[in-house]
């Protein structure tokens, strides 16, 4: 089944959610990489946590950028998202794996750290973007998220991210989900929703089990009570181009330029973002140094 994310509300009109399942864009930034078992799990949470922010802030054609610095060995952690479900993302170093916690899963708090800042840039289209940043209260990801969203946003919201790693290092699942509390939710209510955060296995256990997203929420709220409001796929999609490089070699010193071509013979940009490379050969960068002069 292709990747998709659900927004829905509860009927009684207390949490508006967003849920996905993500499994194929977790599995390919994890080819795309080649990372490591700790380093899939700390960049799948950040993509799929990026993908629930951006669908629950943003409107097209906006777009925002999630970094997360932790001082742990995977390094920064960058995520690029937008309004239509589309998102890319890498992290300093990809080879990181590390000893299972005492439960047996992947370490994600040491991996990423806890010493730093999980910081979110907004581009909305105007003059300047908007960058909104808090200190990392776990380095689970999740719960840092639900940090920024209560004091960048002042939204109340609960997120729960999940990537299952398999032997092999493939991703076999990944998703998560966000709930974020309306002004008519009552103290009861939250109460009860906390209970049943609290009961929820993880959400790669449910997608292994085959549950859709759909149905991940009404594990959390109980059948018949969730609308779901839209349904759309989400996808790993980098928008990087040899154009876009070939602009940014342009800006490069007459010097730097006749070093590439004298001592290289042409030059090999990569993408960080996706691991794509493009080629550039002796007549396209004396073309480039031809444009200075």
């Amino acid at each position: 089944m292709v990747d998709h994310l659900i927004k829905a509300i509860t009927t009684d009109g207390a949490f508006r959610m967003l849920a996905v399942d993500a499994s194929g864009v977790v599995s390919e930034a994890q080819q795309r990489h080649d990372t490591w078992p700790a380093a899939t799990a700390a960049l799948g949470r950040t993509l799929i946590g990026t993908l629930l922010l951006s669908s629950a802030l943003l409107k097209a054609p906006e777009k925002l950028t999630v970094r997360i610095q932790g001082g742990g060995p995977v390094g920064m952690i960058i995520a690029d998202g937008n309004a239509l479900g589309e998102v890319k993302g890498y992290l300093s170093q990809p080879q990181v794996n590390l000893p299972a916690t005492p439960l047996g899963k992947i370490d994600v708090r040491r991996a990423v750290g806890t010493n730093g800042l999980l910081s979110v840039t907004k581009d909305l289209g105007m003059k300047e973007p908007f960058t909104g940043q808090v200190p990392l209260v776990s380095g689970e990801i999740a719960e840092d998220f639900t940090y920024y969203l209560a004091k960048s946003e002042q939204i109340p919201s609960a997120m729960g991210l999940s990537v299952f790693v398999n032997q092999d290092a493939s991703v076999q699942v990944a998703g998560g989900f966000l709930i974020q509390t309306l002004p008519t939710a009552t103290e009861a209510q939250l109460t009860e929703l906390e209970q049943r955060l609290q009961a929820l296995p993880l959400v790669s256990d449910l997608l292994r089990q085959g549950q859709t997203p759909t149905q991940l929420l009404q594990q959390i709220f109980g059948p018949g009570t969730i609308k779901v409001l839209s349904n759309s796929p989400v996808r790993f999609k980098c928008d990087c181009s040899k154009d876009r490089f070939r602009r940014a070699l342009a800006t490069l010193s007459q010097d730097e330029l006749t070093a590439m071509i004298t001592e290289d013979h042409g030059a090999e940009a990569v993408c960080k973002f996706c691991g794509e490379k493009y080629q550039f050969s002796e007549v396209e960068l004396q073309q480039l140094l031809a444009n200075k002069s």
